[in-house]
C-alpha cells in the first residue's frame, strides 16, 4: 500500500485530504507543520511514505523550507513532493518546482485531479530503469535511488536523479528540452522549457568534475559524452 504524508496546518483540509486519499486505498499520515513533517521523516526506523503532499503557507516553517532540508538529505531527498498550496502565481510555481518538487496544485484542487496527479507521481518515481549506470567512477544504483562519485553519495532531487538516468542511460544521444520535460517531468505539470537548463545547471555542479560531460549543443538540447 502507498502511503502519503499529508503536510498542512489546516486541520479541514487535511480531513478531506486524508478522506479522498484514504477511499483511493491509501495509507495516509498527517503533520500540521514543517517542523513536525521532518521529526517525522527523520524518525529512527520510521517508514518513508511514497510521497508528501505540502502546503507552502504555514506558520513558521514553510513548505518551501521543508523541501530544502529534505534535498538536503540523503534519506529523504528523493520522496516525491507535491506542493499543494494557494500560492498559484508562475513566479510560486516554478520556484517550487526549481526546488526539487515533482509537482505544483493550487488550491482548491478537485477530488479526481488530486488522486490522478499523485498517481502519476507514484507512476513516475517507480518507472523502471537499469540497475546500475556508471561513467568511470560515477555509479548509479537504480534500485536505491543513489548515485555516487568514488563511493561518495550526491545529493540529488527525484527530478535530478531522473535527468542524470536519462542522459547517462543514453549516453551520446542528444536530447531537446521538450524530449527531456516528457522523459523526466511527469504529465500535466506545468513547466516551463527553460526550467530544464536550470536543472541542467545545477545537475552539472552536483556532479563535480563530471559535469562537463553533460554538453550543451546551442539550439538543440543536451547530451552527455
Amino acid at each position: 500500500m502507498e502511503h502519503i504524508l499529508i503536510v498542512d496546518d489546516e486541520a479541514d483540509l487535511r480531513q478531506i485530504v486524508r478522506f479522498n486519499l484514504e477511499r483511493e486505498g491509501f495509507g495516509v499520515s498527517e503533520a500540521a507543520s514543517g517542523e513536525e513533517a521532518l521529526r517525522l521523516l527523520r524518525a529512527e526506523g520510521a517508514a518513508r511514505p511514497d510521497v508528501v503532499l505540502l502546503d507552502v503557507m504555514m506558520e513558521g516553517m514553510s513548505g518551501f523550507d521543508v523541501a530544502r532540508q529534505m534535498q538536503q538529505s540523503p534519506a529523504l531527498a528523493q520522496i516525491p513532493i507535491i506542493f499543494l498550496t494557494a500560492l498559484g502565481a508562475e513566479d510560486d510555481v516554478v520556484r517550487g518546482l526549481n526546488i526539487g518538487a515533482y509537482d505544483y496544485l493550487s488550491k482548491p484542487v478537485g477530488e479526481r485531479e488530486l488522486i490522478a496527479r499523485v498517481r502519476a507521481v507514484l507512476r513516475r518515481s517507480s518507472a523502471p530503469a537499469a540497475d546500475a549506470l556508471a561513467f568511470e567512477s560515477l555509479k548509479i544504483d537504480a534500485a536505491s535511488k543513489i548515485a555516487s562519485i568514488d563511493g561518495r553519495p550526491i545529493e540529488l532531487t527525484h527530478t535530478e536523479f531522473g535527468l542524470l538516468c536519462l542522459l547517462l542511460e543514453n549516453r551520446g544521444r542528444l536530447f531537446s528540452r521538450d524530449e527531456l520535460l516528457e522523459r523526466v517531468w511527469p504529465s500535466d505539470t506545468y513547466v516551463l522549457p527553460r526550467t530544464v537548463d536550470v536543472y541542467i545547471t545545477r545537475l552539472r555542479k552536483k556532479l563535480g568534475r563530471y559535469g562537463a560531460q553533460i554538453k550543451t549543443r546551442v539550439g538543440f538540447g543536451y547530451i552527455f559524452e
